[in-house]
């Protein structure tokens, strides 16, 4: 028995040698590891997300700059960088709380398990291991000694119970060591999977940055061209407040005014409109004497829009519709392009178009038929989807015949086109002026009364008995 045992733990701490050596440092570097990486983390373990985030630093920076917005007025370029800044930082906390929760299911855990559970059994084992050899050792040495029968039967019995107690833990200290070096590549992995992580959480950072830091900075540049849907939003209205208000002023003094739309006024009378337009502080009784002002100011706010009213993306299908023969089937086609228009665009437009219906029935006196509204105003509704000198090139041909027969036939027949009830057209501003004359005979003003902020509101509506649009 003694010369087998002697070979089989001789063979074992041989077989196992390189894998034992590598237990204890794999302990360490899991320990320190996880320290420093636990130091790493800007939130706090073991929270869920949402606690998690608010304790973030890029949280608290974010909650500064909401309350650092306030103290500026709405159309400051300053407020509006922070109210995006705000939001960007409160999305990067919550990208970086999400990041630092995976991570810590992923590596801190299974690094704590592994420095704190997994590998000091091993090297538990592995002491108890030694001791059980120690002791075993001492028996066989004892057993040697000469003495009385009885006492060598009982050092016999010391030797084979230690041996049965080494053989025990061997085997489960082998199958430690077994199991170790067979996880040994995923323990690898935990360092790995951090890289991962790293990598998937700062791609993703740098995407939402890169994209909303170069929306920012066009909008930031260029101040008056929001797209159609966020000035919607923050107005939350129906229809753009500059083509509302624009409207509004034209029905009451510019529907007789010859060459509306295409004589030009004083640039810095509109210049002064769109500002007023932009900070919601329109004075109808100081524009409404210049309706060339305040259709150019229109005009102007059409084509700074960064998508066309019509979309780009339906250009070529405008055109080809337009170039249909047959007026049934022209006026088909476009009923079929007017559906796919955005809600906000197909409102904006239904709004604009039916106006200049209205327009070109006073063409006896202000010269503006459908044809010449369209060529106008054409460029402003319908540009395709370019950037640079091809855009300059594509825009100023767009007041070409092309336009021309898609914006001319909307204005024709646009009680077919849009046979909804027409809109009442009316001021955004509930302290309108409360004086009832009227510049033209078929516009009727009259006051209401909001019952919610107990402020006049004026209404103008068209009276044309012989236009199913607009019932009497």
């Amino acid at each position: 028995i003694n010369c087998c045992s002697t070979a089989s733990i001789s063979g074992f701490a041989f077989d196992s040698i390189q894998v034992e050596q590598r237990v204890e440092p794999a302990k360490r570097a899991a320990q320190i590891l996880h320290k420093k990486l636990l130091s790493c983390m800007q939130s706090q373990p073991g929270l869920e997300a949402e606690r998690r985030m608010k304790k973030l630093p890029l949280m608290l920076l974010s909650i500064s700059m909401a309350e650092s917005l306030k103290d500026f007025d709405a159309e400051s370029s300053i407020r509006r960088v922070l109210e995006m800044c705000c939001f960007m930082e409160k999305m990067l906390a919550n990208m970086l709380a999400d990041f630092e929760m995976k991570v810590e299911k992923e590596v801190l855990e299974p690094l704590n398990k592994l420095s704190e559970d997994d590998l000091p059994e091993i090297l538990k084992n592995k002491k108890q291991f030694a001791k059980l050899t120690t002791d075993w050792s001492n028996a066989r040495i004892s057993q040697t000694s000469t003495g009385p029968q009885a006492k060598q039967d009982g050092l016999r019995e010391e030797v084979e119970e230690a041996w049965r107690k080494l053989e025990s833990i061997k085997d489960q200290y082998s199958a430690d060591l077994y199991h170790f070096a067979t996880k040994e590549d995923d323990y690898a992995n935990y360092f790995i999977r951090l890289l991962e992580l790293q990598a998937e959480y700062h791609k993703q950072s740098h995407e939402f940055l890169d994209r909303n830091i170069n929306e920012l900075k066009e909008s930031h540049s260029q101040k008056g061209e929001k797209p159609l849907l966020s000035h919607l939003s923050q107005s939350e209205q129906e229809i753009a407040t500059p083509i509302q208000e624009c409207i509004y002023m034209l029905l009451r003094t510019g529907m007789k005014e010859e060459g509306l739309f295409r004589l030009a006024a004083a640039a810095s009378v509109v210049k002064r409109l769109k500002t007023c337009l932009d900070q919601g502080t329109v004075d109808h009784s100081e524009f409404s004497i210049d309706p060339h002002a305040v259709a150019g100011a229109l005009k102007c706010y059409l084509r700074e829009l960064p998508e066309p009213l019509m979309t780009s993306e339906l250009y070529n299908d405008w055109f080809k519709a337009a170039g249909e023969k047959e007026l049934t089937e022209k006026l088909q086609q476009f009923r079929v392009l007017l559906k796919k228009l955005p809600p906000e665009n197909y409102n904006n437009l239904r709004y604009l178009v039916q106006f200049l219906s209205l327009l070109s029935e006073q063409q006896a006196v202000n010269k503006m038929t459908p044809s010449n509204i369209a060529i106008v105003l054409g460029p402003n509704l319908l540009w395709p989807r370019a950037e640079g000198e091809a855009a300059l090139f594509d825009m100023a041909s767009a007041s070409s015949v092309q336009v021309v027969m898609v914006i001319e036939p909307l204005i024709q027949y646009s009680s077919s086109l849009f046979p909804e009830e027409s809109f009442t057209y009316t001021s955004t501003h509930t302290h309108a002026h409360t004086h009832t004359h009227t510049h033209t005979q078929n516009i009727v003003l009259f006051c209401t009364r909001d019952t919610k902020t107990s402020s006049l509101c004026i209404n103008i509506l068209f009276i044309h008995f012989l236009n199913p649009l607009y019932p009497h």
